[in-house]
Formats: C-alpha cells, sequence, structure tokens
C-alpha cells in the first residue's frame, strides 16, 4: 500500500505540474495493470501509466467507461475470448447454423423435435460461460429443423451467477459467428399486465433494460458492429408477423407486450413491479435484454417469446418461487414448442 501511495503521490504530482486534473480508475485489482486517462481542455486525450508516463490517444473517454491499456498495449479481451471461443467451435463442429435459438425455461426437451447432427457442451469451449441454474443443460445443439439448419442454446448463462455481462452475451455474439442469421429468444417471465395468466405467451414487441448493465459499455468493437447502433427495430417485423401466423394457425394464445429485464437473482419488489407497470412493461425476467442488444448491434435479426410462469410481486398473495416458474413453464411447453417449431420452419425463407 505505501508503494502504491507514492506512486499516486508521483503521479499526481506529475499532473499538477503539467496543470492537468487527473481522472483515475482502479483497473480491477491488478496494481500493475494500472492505467489513468487525462483530459486537458481543447487538446487531446492522454493517458498516464503507474510510473507516470504519458501517451496521446485519440480514442474518446467518458465517466462511464475507460479504455484498457495494459504495458503500453491497447487490449480487447472481449473480442480475443470470443475469438478463442470460435476457434474452439470450428476445430470440435463442422455445421453452419442460419437460426440460433436460445431456449429458457421449460424448453429444454426441444431438441427432441430437431434432427440432430452434432452436440457440443460449454465445458468444452475454452472460456466459455456455464450455466449454474437447475433446469440448463448447458450445450450447443446442432442440426435440422425441417430443412432450416439450426443452433440451439441449452441453456443460458445469467447475469446474477456472477458473470460479467460480456460473457452472458457472449454465446450470442458466438452464434452469430458460426453464421447465425437469426436469433429467437425464449424465456420464462413474471407477468405484469392483470389480464396475463401463469402458461400464457407473450410475443415480445420491445423490451426495457433496468439497473441490467449495457454489454455494449466500453470501447466499441468494430468487428461487430457500430458504435451507436439503433434501438428502433430491435424485434423484426417479419418474423413477428410469422409468429403470430402460426400461433393462429394452431390455435395457440399469444399476447404481444413489453418485456423487461432487471438483474435477478431476487425476484422483483411489489414496488418494482409497479414502477415498470408504469413505464410500460408488460413481463419481467432476468434475461434476455442483454442478449438482444449484442445480437442487434452484430446485425441479426432478432424475435422473441417469453412464457408468463407466474404472476409478479403484488399481482397475488402468494410468494414467488423457482420451482413454481419451472413447472408453470414446463406445463405450457408443448405448444410452446410447437409454435417454436413451425415458426423456424418458416423462417427459412428468411434465410436464403
Amino acid at each position: 500500500m505505501a508503494e502504491w501511495s507514492a506512486s499516486l503521490f508521483k503521479i499526481n504530482n506529475t499532473c499538477n505540474a503539467k496543470g492537468i486534473d487527473i481522472i483515475y480508475e482502479k483497473k480491477r485489482d491488478i496494481i500493475e495493470d494500472l492505467s489513468f486517462f487525462i483530459s486537458i481542455p481543447f487538446l487531446k486525450w492522454y493517458t498516464i501509466d503507474i510510473d507516470g508516463e504519458f501517451s496521446s490517444s485519440d480514442r474518446p473517454w467518458s465517466y462511464g467507461h475507460y479504455y484498457e491499456k495494459r504495458k503500453g498495449v491497447d487490449m480487447s479481451k472481449v473480442y480475443e475470448k470470443l475469438l478463442k471461443c470460435y476457434e474452439c467451435y470450428q476445430e470440435k463442429i463442422d455445421f453452419k447454423p442460419d437460426v440460433a435459438v436460445v431456449l429458457g425455461s421449460g424448453l429444454g426437451n426441444f431438441a427432441k423435435v430437431v434432427d440432430v447432427k452434432a452436440e457440443l457442451p460449454y465445458a468444452e469451449i475454452e472460456g466459455f460461460p456455464v450455466s449454474t441454474v437447475p433446469g440448463h443443460a448447458g450445450k450447443f445443439i446442432f442440426g435440422y429443423i425441417g430443412d432450416v439448419a439450426v443452433v440451439l442454446m441449452q441453456g443460458r448463462v445469467h447475469y446474477y451467477e456472477g458473470y460479467p455481462i460480456t460473457d452472458v452475451v457472449l454465446p450470442a455474439r458466438l452464434m452469430k459467428m458460426m453464421g447465425a442469421k437469426i436469433l429467437f429468444l425464449t424465456n420464462a417471465s413474471g407477468g405484469i399486465r392483470p389480464d396475463f395468466h401463469a402458461g400464457a405467451l407473450m410475443l415480445i414487441k420491445d423490451h426495457i433494460s433496468c439497473f441490467a448493465p449495457n454489454p455494449l459499455i466500453g470501447p466499441n468493437i468494430d468487428e461487430l458492429g457500430t458504435r451507436f447502433p439503433d434501438m428502433t427495430h430491435v424485434y423484426d417485423e417479419d418474423l413477428q408477423q410469422i409468429i403470430m401466423s402460426v400461433a393462429k394457425e394452431n390455435n395457440i394464445e399469444l399476447f404481444e407486450g413489453v418485456y423487461a429485464q432487471l438483474t435477478g437473482p431476487s425476484f422483483e419488489s411489489p414496488a418494482e413491479i409497479r414502477m415498470l407497470q408504469t413505464l410500460g412493461a408488460s413481463a419481467v425476467g432476468m434475461s434476455t435484454v442483454v442478449e438482444a442488444i449484442a445480437a442487434n448491434h452484430m446485425g441479426m435479426k432478432i424475435c422473441g417469446v417469453s412464457c408468463v410462469s407466474n404472476l409478479a410481486a403484488g399481482m397475488n398473495s402468494a410468494p414467488l418461487t423457482h420451482e413454481e416458474v419451472q413447472e408453470a413453464a414446463n406445463a405450457v411447453a408443448p405448444k410452446f414448442e410447437k409454435l417454436l417449431r413451425e415458426s423456424i420452419i418458416k423462417f427459412g425463407a428468411l434465410c436464403n
């Protein structure tokens, strides 16, 4: 600590001598990798390392994030990790999907309707996050639904499991790199609208991100997408029309609404539910939105259906449990699976 204080004193003295106000932040807990960002009004951005050495940079910086530097070399660990996962996939799997599907609670058996060609457990992918939630198997399944090449994510990871948000969205980014053009997101949620009931299916028309960090915060990875992606039409209207037509053809009740993501793992309080009602949310859960943001950033066509497994806190007097969520999702699984399968088959025309 004394050595660190002396170094900080040296840096402050250096900055004061140059008439510069210092903005500093500790990078994780690794003191030897510490960097500082200095703003000189009307001039350029500068970086100062732990030894008080300056280097100029044209990259803008804001209080919300800082650019990682390690011993004078710019690093993008997030992108490097993604590339390593992709290389691992290429070494193990010879299959290019057109449609990627994230299977939420209750859809673990959906793989039975797939003509499976290969499987890849998450644990066999170097650096890949592994789900710790009951009901999430933890593997990619590759195969065909009808004539459509698909990759199923059987078990997702959540922010509340302790992973950084970039790891939470890594699977969505990886499936895009595999070749998927469409991302079908599914989840289990708590119903906020009074006309919802346990087992209702809701087409996600839009979303609200609440408390969950945006996965695009930090230096933009230009190889993945633009710095400021538009979010006006995250959920593709053509895909929505297909899903609604399939629901109608099969007499499946399908609501439409806005999905809100909070961090979890605790269920929402009644006051938070009232807040979300005021904001216009129809259902709430602990996933999906950050994945949609990352996939939209990469240019994927996105759609989503949420299974309302219970009414949210304050909507009834019963306490909420994960077991209740799982039971309700399992009960509605047959019609959810039918909606998913028939919709994917029709997506095929959009993949050519």
